[in-house]
């Protein structure tokens, strides 16, 4: 089939340029963290860069509590929260090498927001994302009378629909929710026919409706908003790239008298301008998203010879599809976002008949990373047939456009990584949310704070999902991941 007609839409398309962002120019070739002498000239010559034009105004500090490897939503949300509970406590700086975002996966992500999940975790991460989108102004207003850009939220229900074998799971899994707080309705085959009377249900028995607080919104205008946030915060942003960490030797207590261990002390950036700039920190938060695993290698986790460093982080980027179809008879305005028993999703979006779509490749077909070309043929076989399959009004769609994105992938059990590492302690982890990284962003980035500020979980207790469970060797089994 031929997609000449078929428009690839990039990140040029996906993202309008909203704010403009900090560089890195100066002219020193290479500024060291806090805590190294730097002589008066050298810090006069950097300051004063040309005495003819206006005096830098983003001066990149080489101290401050947190550093944020990161800048997508959920590097952006920790930032927001460190400030936001304790905003004089901590100085934050925050780390990003493309804040035109044309790799973000949460940027190009479709933005839903669903609370149908089987980890109890899960479903109050994603009703927090629902409460703060409801109360953003509340959150994220710069000023009072100045409201931060409407997220443009679109309530609509997540519709999942299981075989007879999956019935229980699907009673318990709704049970579970409700009590929760969520708002989820279960449904008899007989139900799903009479309320969404378009759907093929022959291998069908019982699904599961969101009645309040799910749909999708756009991450492009939340990431804005984080951004006008933590600037008036005085989190400074940082336009470049994390080389390397410098680590510091400290004797530690042995059976046999002291031994010499290295800590993390200072990370060094490269700059946009091709210097490098030295960041002493108190703690450094990854961030990363699908890179996170090489953040992570930098700290030497993977490759270190301690024990807790032998392991490393299993997160790695996957590339998912999403196409846009459109198809006059297609259900209409009252779609629901529905999960199909094969992997397949799908939504409308926007007035005009058209609709969203893809799904999860299996493993012998997963795409290559070194890009973001698109795979039309995925779309051919595995998405159009079972769209069809599943709802028969669909036979005459057409394909009008597509874009691909990046998922952090936790290649151990497909599940959130959050807390400090077992050696390093002043090392973070906020990984692995793949394709629910932009609702989860938000209490992810609440959680982290918390925990560098209170040493525990406060809101909703995320320990289960903590490194030290690839040591034990301890999956998390989340049976409702799209």
């Amino acid at each position: 089939m031929s997609y000449t007609g078929v428009k690839h839409l990039t990140k040029a398309d996906r993202l309008p340029r909203l704010f403009r962002y900090y560089s890195t120019k100066r002219s020193g070739k290479n500024v060291p963290p806090g805590g190294q002498y730097r002589s008066p000239w050298k810090i006069i010559k950097d300051e004063f860069t040309n005495l003819d034009g206006p005096l830098p105004t983003d001066l990149i500090p080489r101290e401050v509590d947190a550093l944020v490897i990161g800048g997508g939503l959920v590097g952006s949300s920790v930032a927001f929260w460190l400030k936001h509970l304790h905003p004089k406590a901590f100085s934050v700086a925050l780390v990003e090498r493309d804040l035109t975002y044309s790799r973000a996966s949460s940027m190009l992500s479709a933005g839903g927001v669903r609370h149908q999940f089987s980890v109890p975790e899960n479903v109050q991460l994603s009703l927090f994302a629902t409460e703060f989108l409801r109360n953003i102004k509340q959150y994220l207003s710069v000023l009072d009378e100045e409201d931060p850009p409407d997220v443009k939220f679109n309530h609509h229900g997540y519709l999942f629909l299981a075989p007879q074998d999956k019935a229980e799971e699907l009673v318990a899994h709704v049970k579970m929710q409700n009590e929760l707080g969520a708002r989820i309705k279960f449904l008899t085959k007989d139900k799903l026919a009479q309320q969404f009377p378009w759907l093929n249900l022959q291998d069908v028995e019982v699904g599961s409706y969101g009645l309040q607080g799910e749909g999708w919104f756009d991450p492009w205008l939340l990431i804005k908003s984080f951004f006008q946030k933590n600037i008036s915060y005085g989190v400074s942003y940082i336009h470049g790239e994390l080389d390397r960490f410098n680590f510091k030797s400290q004797a530690v207590s042995s059976g046999t008298g002291y031994i010499d261990k290295n800590y993390l002390d200072s990370a060094v950036i490269n700059g946009e301008d091709g210097n490098e700039y030295g960041i002493k920190f108190s703690h450094v938060i990854n961030c990363a998203g699908p890179w996170a695993g090489e953040v992570a290698r930098k700290a030497t986790i993977g490759t270190g010879n301690d024990v807790d460093l032998a392991f490393p982080l299993p997160v790695t980027p996957r590339k998912r599809f999403v196409y846009v179809v459109n198809c006059p008879n297609g259900p209409g305005l009252e779609t629901p976002v529905l999960i199909d028993p094969a992997g397949v999703y799908f939504r409308r979006e926007g007035l005009g008949g058209n609709y969203i779509c893809g799904g999860t490749p299996s493993e012998d077909r997963e795409p290559s990373t070194e890009d973001l070309s698109i795979d039309y043929s995925f779309f051919e076989e595995a998405v159009k047939p079972q769209l069809e399959y599943r709802i028969p009004t669909l036979k005459n769609l057409k394909l009008k456009s597509a874009w691909s994105c990046y998922h952090d992938y936790n290649e151990f059990d497909e599940n959130l990584v959050i807390g400090r590492h077992p050696f390093h302690n002043n090392f973070l982890f906020a990984n692995g949310l793949g394709g629910h990284a932009v609702q989860h962003s938000i209490g992810v980035g609440r959680a982290i704070a918390e925990l560098i500020m209170a040493e525990d979980f406060k809101s909703i207790d995320l320990s289960k999902f903590g490194f030290d469970r690839f040591l034990r060797n301890d999956f998390i089994n989340e049976e409702m991941i799209t």
